[in-house]
C-alpha cells in the first residue's frame, strides 16, 4: 500500500463534499401501485361485510370493484398476448377468478385478484427503483466542467459535450469532469467510487483520474482521454444494464412451464366441460363438473408451495438484519457455489484506524507522547488519516495541546506548531533517510498498512501505522462460507496486491484478484458463471454494482452501501453483520427443502381431487375443501420457517 502523505489533503473544512442528487420514482406515480392499492382497499371494505351477512347487493358491489380494478390490467395484458397467440398465466387467474365467481365463490376470486395485483405492483416498484438508481449514478459525474482554452480563458461547459484532447481545470472539493490524465497539479482524488479505496490517492502529472471521483485541495489540470459517454461511470452504467437483462433468460423455463400449464388447463377445462354434453348429459351437471375441475386443478396450492417458505425465511431474515428484495432471491440464495468478496466495507470496517504506534529510539517520547504530537497537528485536518489519527488519541483519553500555525499541502502532508515545536505528519519516504527508519517503515508497510511519519523540529520522532480494520467475523464468515460451498472465497478488490494479499491470509483466502476496475470485477463473475459457477457476489460500492449485477445472487453491506450497490444487489445486509450471510444461505437452503416437500403434497392432492372429478363424481363443496385444505397444509408447513430456531450461525459454529 502506498504510503501515508501521498494521500493526505482534504477539502478544508466547511467545504461540503458535492452529493448527486437521489433520482427516486414515487410509489403512487406507477399506475400498477395504485391499481393494486385501490383493488386491496376495494377488498377490505367488502371483507368484513360478506363475513357479517350483510347486504349483498353492497358486498356484490364493492366485490365487483375489486375484480375490475385488479383484474383489468392483467386481463388486458393477457387479451393482448392472445392476439400475438400467447397465453399469459395472468390472464388463466383471472379467468379463474371469474369462474369462481360464476359458481359462487365470491371471496376466493375477489382474494385471487387482490394477490396478483399486488404481485404486479411490487415488481413494477423493484423494477423502477432499479432503473432509477442507475440512471442516478450518472449524477456522480458533474454537469458542467470548466475547460481551458488555448489562450489561457476559462469556460464552463456541459461536461457531455467534453472532446477527447480538451484540457480541464479541477478546483478543490469538485467532481473530475471525465476520465484523463492529469498534466499538472498535485491533489489528492477520493476515488472510493470507482476502485472501492478507502483513502484518497495521490495525484500528479501522469496519473489517471476519473469522471465523478472528488478533488482534494489541490489544483489540477486534466487532459480528457476519453469521451465522455465512454467514461468509467458510464460503462458502469451501460454493464449493470446489460447484466440486469442477462437475468431475463434465466426466467424462460418457468415462462414455459407457466404457458404450458395455462394451455393444458384451458383445453382440460373445455374437454370436461364439451365431452359429456356429447355424450348426452345436461348443461348443468357438465358445467358443475368443468367448475369444479377447474378449480381442483387451479395452481393455488403450488404458488403457495413456494411462497410460504420463502417468505418466511424473508420475515426471519429480516428480523436478523439480512432483506432479501423477492421470493426469488432468496430461492436463488440457496443454489450459490462460489462466493466473491469485495474487500473495503465488505470484509474490512472501511474506516482507516491506528494500528501501530512506533516512537524512535532516543526521541525521549512513548507511545503517548507520539500520538499526542501527531493528533494535536493533524486535528485541523479533515483528511481520513487525520481523523483516524485524532481518534485514536481519544480512545486513550490524551489531551491535545493547541495546535497553531497549521498549513496543509497535497502530496506533502501537514505541519503545525504544538507546544512550540514545528510537527510534521506526512509521507515516511520524503522525510525518513536513515536505515533504522527506513526499516520500521517497512515493517508496516510490509504488513499492507500505510505508514506516517511524525517529525519534530526536523527529526523524525517516529511512524505510525494506520489501515482499515478487519471486521471481527470476518475469516469465521470465510471459513463458512468454505463449508457451505466447498470452495473457499475469492477476493475481488481495486485495492493494491501488497494490502490485499495480507487481509486475505489473516481471513483464509488464498484467491486473491487485487487492482480490479468495476469491468474487471463483472468480467471475473462472467467467466465464472460461463464455467457453470453459481456465484453469489458480496460488496459494498458503486465499483461493486457491475459485479452485483453480473452474479447469480449479489449482496450489498447496507450501512455505507451507495445507492447503486443497494439497489442492484439481490440482499441487503442491514447492520453490516458478514456472519449473517452464511446464515441466509443455509436458511435459504432449508426453504429449499420445504419448497420440495410443499410441491409433492400439492400435486398429490392436485392428481386425486382431479382423478376423482374425471373418474367419479366429486362434490363441489368437498373438491373445494380438498383444494383449500391443500393450500392450508402447506403454508403452514412454510411457516415453519418463522421459528427462532430456523436460523442457524454457520460463521459461529465454525469458531466453536
Amino acid at each position: 500500500m502506498s504510503s501515508a502523505l501521498d494521500q493526505r489533503s482534504a477539502p478544508p473544512a466547511g467545504a461540503a463534499r458535492p452529493a448527486p442528487p437521489r433520482r427516486r420514482t414515487r410509489l403512487l406515480t406507477l399506475p400498477e401501485a395504485r391499481w393494486a392499492l385501490t383493488a386491496l382497499a376495494l377488498f377490505l371494505l367488502a371483507l368484513p361485510v360478506y363475513l357479517a351477512g350483510g347486504p349483498a347487493w353492497l358486498w356484490g358491489a364493492l366485490f365487483g370493484a375489486t375484480y375490475a380494478t385488479g383484474g383489468w390490467e392483467p386481463g388486458w395484458e393477457g387479451l393482448k398476448a392472445l392476439k400475438d397467440k400467447t397465453l399469459d398465466v395472468d390472464l388463466l387467474m383471472v379467468v379463474a377468478a371469474l369462474g369462481s365467481a360464476s359458481i359462487g365463490q365470491v371471496l376466493d376470486g375477489a382474494l385471487l385478484i387482490v394477490i396478483f395485483a399486488t404481485s404486479g405492483a411490487l415488481e413494477a416498484v423493484a423494477t423502477t427503483r432499479t432503473a432509477d438508481a442507475v440512471r442516478g449514478l450518472l449524477d456522480l459525474a458533474p454537469a458542467t466542467a470548466t475547460r481551458l482554452l488555448p489562450d489561457g480563458r476559462e469556460e464552463s461547459v456541459d461536461a457531455q459535450l467534453l472532446a477527447i484532447g480538451d484540457t480541464i481545470l479541477v478546483r478543490p472539493g469538485e467532481r473530475v469532469g471525465a476520465d484523463g490524465q492529469v498534466t499538472d497539479g498535485t491533489s489528492d482524488v477520493d476515488q472510493a467510487t470507482i476502485t472501492g479505496e478507502p483513502l484518497p490517492v495521490a495525484k500528479r502529472a501522469g496519473d489517471e483520474v476519473f469522471a465523478g471521483t472528488v478533488n482534494g485541495t489541490g489544483a489540477l489540470r486534466v487532459r480528457v482521454e476519453r469521451d465522455p459517454s465512454d467514461s468509467v461511470i458510464a460503462r458502469i452504467v451501460k454493464m449493470v444494464e446489460e447484466a440486469s437483462q442477462t437475468k431475463a433468460p434465466t426466467q424462460l423455463f418457468v415462462e414455459k412451464i407457466e404457458q404450458r400449464y395455462s394451455i393444458g388447463m384451458v383445453i382440460a377445462t373445455l374437454a370436461v366441460f364439451s365431452i359429456p354434453l356429447v355424450f348426452g348429459d345436461t348443461l348443468q351437471p357438465a358445467l358443475l363438473r368443468a367448475m369444479t375441475f377447474m378449480i381442483v386443478a387451479s395452481p393455488c396450492a403450488v404458488v403457495l408451495s413456494t411462497m410460504p417458505p420463502l417468505l418466511s425465511a424473508i420475515a426471519n431474515a429480516g428480523r436478523r438484519g439480512v432483506l432479501a428484495k423477492s421470493a426469488v432471491v432468496m430461492e436463488r440464495l440457496g443454489q450459490i457455489d462460489l462466493v466473491a468478496l469485495d474487500k473495503t466495507g465488505t470484509l474490512t470496517e472501511g474506516t482507516p484506524h491506528v494500528t501501530s504506534i512506533r516512537p524512535l529510539p532516543g526521541t525521549g517520547l512513548d507511545e503517548d507522547g507520539l500520538l499526542t504530537l501527531a493528533a494535536a497537528a493533524e486535528h485541523p485536518s479533515e483528511h481520513p488519516l487525520a481523523r483516524a489519527v485524532v481518534d485514536a488519541a481519544r480512545e486513550r483519553g490524551l489531551h491535545l495541546p493547541e495546535a497553531t500555525s497549521f498549513s496543509s499541502t497535497p502530496g506533502e502532508g501537514v505541519t503545525a506548531t504544538v507546544q512550540g515545536h514545528t510537527v510534521q505528519v506526512g509521507f515516511p519516504s520524503r522525510q525518513i533517510t536513515g536505515s533504522s527508519h527506513d526499516k520500521t517503515v517497512a515493517e508496516i508497510e510490509d504488513t499492507g498498512r500505510t505508514a506516517v511519519a511524525v517529525l519534530r523540529d526536523g527529526a523524525v520522532a517516529g511512524v505510525l501505522g494506520v489501515a482499515d480494520r478487519l471486521r471481527p467475523d470476518a475469516a469465521a464468515s470465510v471459513a463458512a462460507f468454505t463449508e457451505l460451498t466447498g470452495r473457499t472465497p475469492v477476493l475481488l478488490t481495486g485495492d493494491n496486491e501488497r494490502a490485499a494479499r495480507h487481509l486475505a491470509a489473516q481471513v483464509g483466502i488464498t484467491d486473491v484478484r487485487a487492482g480490479l476496475l468495476p469491468q474487471d470485477k463483472a468480467a471475473a463473475v462472467k467467466e465464472w458463471e460461463a464455467e457453470g459457477r453459481r456465484v453469489l457476489v458480496v460488496g459494498d460500492g458503486v465499483n461493486d454494482a457491475p459485479a452485483l449485477a453480473a452474479a447469480y445472487s449479489g449482496i450489498a453491506m447496507g450501512k455505507a452501501g451507495s445507492d447503486l450497490a443497494l439497489e442492484t444487489a439481490d440482499a441487503i445486509v442491514v447492520r453490516d453483520e458478514l456472519a449473517t450471510i452464511p446464515s441466509v444461505v443455509q436458511l435459504s437452503r432449508t426453504a429449499r427443502r420445504l419448497v420440495i416437500q410443499n410441491l409433492a403434497i400439492a400435486g398429490t392432492f392436485i392428481t386425486v381431487l382431479v382423478a376423482w372429478d374425471l373418474l367419479g363424481t366429486l362434490p363441489l363443496p368437498l373438491g373445494v375443501a380438498g383444494h383449500e385444505g391443500s393450500t392450508v397444509i402447506v403454508a403452514l408447513n412454510g411457516l415453519r420457517l418463522l421459528r427462532e430456531r430456523a436460523w442457524t450461525n454457520p460463521a459461529r459454529q465454525g469458531t466453536e
